[in-house]
């Protein structure tokens, strides 16, 4: 492979892998949100009830986990250009049966297949970046990854709904075929070809594969999942917690009795990058978090639609474009300082949306929504850049792994966490509205008495009348409770921001390339 890194510049074959490597994340990053706008559609063509259309989307986060970390051992194994082809091909496979698929297991399968070979895209790109350019040019390229993987799943959701409504779901898997065209053009132009090491196969730390993808393929299933199935209710999800706590006893021994573990966890004894993943895990919390929220809140109080709600999400992706000219130059400075003004701007939007009403609608999240924007870039892309120059070029695969291993898991932990807390809060709050509103208070009572009164003008006896107020209010005070739980989880994520601001004092303040020992 070319090292770029003894170079002062880049050649344009180095140009091209780092294209493809973005490519390569693009529709990797995409199509983890793209489906979402078209599930509706998908769930009633193919039969699927609302319980299980969601494992169109799990099966996809399942798999891509486990196979995000596995990446940097097979590039080691089969080589970086002969993996990214296959997985190339293999991901546009599995596309194209989804967008073929008259049944829920062919669709399940499609996205099991999509997400595997997709998540060696990300962290593949990524470490593309790292080898391939000089430290001088570092920031250009993390740039780029950047942005991608930040914009991927705000512009899913507006893609898949036009697509949904203009030519029909099919195309939102349909459409990886020319993207995945021109990737494995560039991949073949970009990557020089490598000699592959099947020793390392039977050298492989297969306990720790073993217990890495139990360990982490249950744990994700348990987070997607556990609010639906009412958590420790469901023999299911205590049977899978039981399998993930294995699957990381598993791994915790082969970190110790591995030669090369698949997973070097060793790296996290590094402070700089330590401090990294666990900010990144919150980062992706919040992120993940408001891409469920605002559709959530927009949906079930301003009636909007799926397409709707998308252009209100893509408003955090302006702040992108307009910065992306002058984001190589911003990576040159104090990355410290760029995360914290990241992390400030990220919980201040947050905290902007904490008065919402029901009377708000997509309005509301404007300017909220453009200063997360500045928040997800001033802090993801110097994480981008800090995660990989914190360790030695040998180590760049495998922390790249590991950092969107940990992104990834952030995401369905906050969703996780959001799902248990929108379901408990709304129920507590309804309680305490509704025992606000006794008989005895004055105000409900002049509330229902006014409701009546309408419903009987309509027609309808009295009775009648009174039945259909109490039905008014009741979805009335539901309303108000569902307000209540946003607003508290958008403060939750507010704090939550602010709570790793002290982490990044560990940070190495300026960007540029760890020296090989960094990450022992």
């Amino acid at each position: 492979m070319t090292d770029a890194t003894h170079h002062e510049r880049a050649t344009t074959q180095d140009w091209v892998a780092v294209i493809g490597g973005a490519l390569g994340a693009l529709i990797a990053s995409l199509d983890i949100s793209i489906v979402n706008s078209a599930l509706p559609r998908i769930q009633g063509e193919i039969g699927a009830s609302g319980t299980e259309g969601t494992w169109i989307a799990t099966g996809y986060l399942v798999s891509e986990v486990v196979m995000i970390p596995l990446t940097a051992w097979l590039s080691r194994v089969f080589g970086q250009r002969a993996l990214l082809l296959t997985c190339t091909v293999m991901f546009t496979l599995f596309s194209m049966l989804c967008g073929m698929s008259h049944s829920l297991e062919a669709m399940v399968l499609g996205r099991v297949g999509q997400g595997f070979f997709g998540g060696a895209l990300i962290p593949a790109g990524q470490t593309i970046i790292r080898t391939r350019l000089p430290a001088k040019q570092l920031p250009v390229g993390m740039s780029i990854f950047g942005l991608i993987v930040l914009l991927g799943p705000l512009v899913g959701p507006v893609v898949g709904g036009w697509l949904t409504e203009s030519v029909g779901w099919q195309w939102c898997f349909f459409l990886n075929l020319p993207i995945a065209v021109a990737l494995v053009t560039l991949l073949l132009l970009g990557l020089p070809k490598e000699r592959m090491d099947i020793t390392q196969l039977l050298e492989a730390d297969w306990l720790g594969i073993v217990g890495m993808t139990a360990g982490l393929g249950c744990l994700t299933v348990v987070l997607e999942e556990g609010q639906r199935e009412r958590w420790f209710e469901s023999n299911m999800i205590v049977w899978l917690a039981v399998f993930s706590a294995i699957g990381f006893v598993l791994l915790a021994i082969a970190q110790v009795t591995s030669r090369r573990p698949v997973l070097k966890l060793r790296l996290m004894l590094n402070r700089s990058y330590a401090a990294v993943i666990v900010i990144v895990v919150a980062v992706g919390m919040a992120v993940y978090g408001i891409l469920y929220l605002i559709p959530q809140f927009l949906a079930g109080i301003s009636g909007y639609d799926a397409e709707q709600s998308g252009r209100v999400l893509f408003l955090s992706g302006i702040p992108a474009f307009l910065l992306m000219p002058f984001l190589p130059r911003l990576l040159r400075l104090n990355l410290r300082m760029m995360v914290i003004i990241g992390l400030l701007c990220f919980a201040a939007s947050c905290f902007m949306d904490v008065d919402l009403t029901a009377q708000s609608a997509g309005e509301a999240f404007v300017w909220s929504q453009l200063l997360r924007g500045v928040g997800q870039i001033f802090a993801f892309m110097p994480l981008n850049q800090a995660s990989v120059g914190s360790v030695g070029r040998e180590d760049a695969a495998d922390a790249a792994g590991l950092y969107n291993m940990a992104r990834n898991l952030g995401g369905s932990l906050g969703l996780a966490i959001l799902g248990a807390v929108i379901d408990r809060q709304t129920t507590q709050h309804v309680q305490s509205i509704g025992e606000a509103l006794t008989a005895n208070a004055p105000v409900g009572q002049d509330y229902l008495n006014g409701l009546s009164a309408v419903f009987a003008q309509n027609g309808g006896d009295a009775a009648a009348a009174h039945t259909a107020a109490i039905a008014q209010l009741a979805n009335v005070i539901q309303q108000q409770a569902t307000v209540i739980t946003y607003t508290n989880c958008f403060w939750f994520l507010g704090v939550a921001m602010l709570a790793m601001i002290p982490l990044t004092f560990v940070l190495r303040t300026k960007p540029g390339v760890a020296p090989s020992q960094a990450a022992h």
